[in-house]
């Protein structure tokens, strides 16, 4: 036998899932995700599971950019509900997605990926600022995009910011990866008779009030006719698998 031979290898994640069904991906990970089985912070090996995700999808040729939240380090929400002023937690808020955001960057490169972190506020000597077709320049170059810091206001969510950067982007779709294999009509983890939804119309989840976005990002994805398809991060090879249409999921259109 000859010494000098190699072993097959594994079949590439990315060419087992099938074929893309979206060129120009937009990518919304909560910072809860992050956390894995942690109550705060980041979790190194559910980041690193994460980024061979969108590793796998960028192979298929995919254009990814994401949008990421920081809600497992300060939610603005909660610290105005404490008794700080509205705007000053929500940029405190905004500065915690940038941690996330420098997080995964490290860690896809790390992996061979070229990436590049756009925040809406400007922090020159860590982060680029954000500017739409430097953006898209980066995207054709196939480059990882990482939108940090939300919109850059007080008042806006981050779903809110993955919607309109989808939109500035051209994005053929809004993923949303969460912790629950898309969108039920109660939580499944409180409720076990709680019913999956594979498809929705906008209209159904703005009037059924179902807690997947906030209606300002629902009403901007119909406004603009972007689909958002909610998934779960926690399977292997998860994001390519839902970009190609396959696993479970919800997908959320005009028409159901």
């Amino acid at each position: 036998m000859n010494k000098t031979s190699k072993k097959p290898t594994k079949k590439s994640p990315a060419k087992s899932v099938g074929k893309p069904a979206y060129r120009r991906v937009m990518l919304k990970i909560s910072g809860e995700a992050l956390m894995g089985d942690g109550q705060y912070g980041q979790d190194s090996k559910t980041i690193e599971k994460i980024c061979r995700d969108i590793k796998a999808s960028v192979a298929m040729g995919v254009e990814l950019c994401l949008v990421v939240g920081g809600g497992n380090i300060f939610r603005g929400i909660e610290g105005a509900n404490s008794g700080m002023e509205r705007a000053s937690a929500d940029y405190m808020g905004m500065l915690a997605t940038v941690l996330n955001a420098l997080a995964i960057q490290n860690t896809l490169e790390r992996m061979g990926l070229d990436t590049r972190v756009l925040s809406a506020i400007n922090m020159m000597q860590i982060c680029e600022p954000y500017v739409r077709r430097r953006a898209v320049r980066h995207l054709e170059r196939g480059r990882v995009v990482i939108f940090a810091a939300g919109t850059g206001n007080p008042y806006f969510t981050t779903d809110t910011a993955a919607a309109l950067r989808a939109n500035e982007m051209g994005c053929g779709v809004l993923m949303k990866g969460t912790q629950v294999d898309g969108v039920y009509s109660a939580d499944p983890k409180k409720d076990k008779k709680a019913k999956h939804f594979a498809r929705l119309t906008y209209h159904e989840v703005l009037v059924k009030d179902l807690k997947v976005m906030d209606a300002s990002a629902i009403s901007l994805a119909r406004e603009n006719q972007i689909p958002v398809l909610v998934f779960s991060l926690k399977e292997q090879n998860s994001i390519a698998s839902a970009i190609c249409g396959k696993g479970k999921f919800t997908l959320i259109t005009d028409k159901k």
